[in-house]
């Protein structure tokens, strides 16, 4: 980590990002103690984080992203073998989108000069509503870590001076049409970036999706094991149990033996006799109450046995969408992205989709139409003499932060 830059020369800072969200600032300095070892972040330990290395200009424009990860360790101290150089990257990087100060340098796992730091960085979302440029850029006007602002300076020697020949030289439609090429340049630079990073994450995502697919494989595959287990239990105890019928059985009949020969041998018994009798019956009515007993147990673990194995997947689990093949829904809508439509709201959403999105971007539906004529084409809309004024806008790529009468127009016709 270089040192901070100097006093005349622009600012630097590392952003630890959350998600789309920016979670935390420092300083260059602050984060070159980090790196140091000198202090540590106890709420971090053991976590690779994302962070941003920002380099800005005095007047706070962004000039370079690098977008880089760092391991903090157990006890919340910088990775001592991290070495990316982050200054030079920021100052000497392939040329990204316009953040308001022309081109920047960005330095990301898709468009990394130098292979071998790829692995240790990490590529921004660009999809709407987790836009990490916006999320950055809006940190940066924020300016919670106190830069002073300053413009830039400009020496006397880089003033440009046109000769009378140069100030006749082009036309008013030659320079419009050179500023359309350049708008057109970074447009399509931007659309490229967009496309590599939706490229890295759609990996990412199949990855995460394919991991996730294993664990529930490997799970599916452990609870039938479980089932089929439980099953043969039950097997063996249902064998167990039929041996001891068979056995009660048996002994039921030699009761019945017995008593029927204590019958035969009545009319010469005794007192005795007639004692042993009624305590043989008494046994036998036992026995007999057992035998009922076992019996109906025996029924009833068949029937649990029968009804496990016939028994159907519960609606909704992980079995049934396994063996249903559940098929979704997908939408995508400026301003809301990518989005699954649940089974019931399918109806609601066919009969006005543009309703729909609205209410799930939190506006009503007149309020996303607007900012969606903005996104579409970003240009003013003031009515001068009875046109439009038609002059390009920055567009605004959330519908929750447009500003009707503001963000769709120019400076020259914005209201209040």
């Amino acid at each position: 980590m270089a040192k901070p830059a100097a006093a005349d020369e622009g600012y630097s800072a590392v952003f630890l990002m959350d998600g789309p969200a920016v979670s935390r600032q420092m300083r260059g300095s602050e984060f070159g103690a980090f790196l140091d070892g000198y202090v540590g972040l106890s709420d971090l330990a053991d976590t690779d984080v994302r962070a941003v290395y920002i380099n800005l200009a005095p007047d706070l424009g962004i000039l370079g992203l690098v977008f880089f990860r760092i391991y903090f360790d157990e006890e919340g101290r910088a990775d001592s073998h991290w070495n990316i150089p982050v200054e030079r990257f920021a100052v000497q990087g392939p040329h990204g989108p316009d953040l308001g100060a022309g081109p920047i340098h960005l330095v990301c796992r898709s468009r990394c000069p130098e292979p071998r730091y790829a692995d240790d960085l990490w590529d921004p979302d660009m999809t709407p509503g987790s836009n990490h440029f916006q999320a950055i850029r809006r940190a940066v006007q924020e300016n919670r870590l106190k830069f002073q602002k300053r413009a830039p300076a400009v020496a006397d020697e880089d003033i440009p001076v046109l000769t009378p020949a140069q100030r006749g030289g082009k036309s008013a439609e030659e320079r419009k049409a050179a500023q359309q090429r350049v708008r057109l340049a970074r447009t399509i630079r931007e659309q490229r970036l967009r496309i590599k990073t939706l490229q890295s994450v759609h990996r990412d995502a199949m990855s995460d999706m394919q991991r996730e697919h294993r664990h529930e494989v490997q799970g599916l595959r452990n609870e039938l094991r479980t089932f089929e287990e439980k099953l043969e239990r039950q097997r063996l105890a249902n064998e167990q149990l039929k041996a001891r019928l068979t056995e009660r059985n048996e002994q039921y009949l030699n009761l019945q033996q017995e008593l029927s020969e204590a019958g035969e041998q009545e009319s010469a018994g005794s007192e005795a006799s007639d004692a042993e009798v009624v305590l043989l019956r008494e046994q036998l009515d036992r026995k007999q109450r057992e035998l009922a007993l076992r019996n109906e147990r025996i029924i009833a673990l068949e029937q649990e046995c029968e009804d496990l194995s016939r028994q159907e997947p519960a609606e909704q689990s992980l079995m049934a969408e396994l063996k249903q093949q559940t098929v979704f829904l997908v939408a995508y809508h400026a301003g809301l992205g990518h989005t699954t439509l649940p089974y019931e709201d399918i109806a609601r959403y066919f009969e006005n989709p543009t309703a729909y999105v609205a209410e799930k971007c939190g506006l009503n539906e007149p309020a996303y139409r607007q900012w969606l004529a903005h996104h579409d084409s970003p240009s003013c809309q003031a009515d001068v003499d009875g046109h439009v004024c038609g002059e390009p806008l920055i567009r605004v790529g959330q519908p929750a932060d447009f500003r009707p009468g503001v963000d769709d127009r120019c400076p020259a016709h914005q209201e209040g």
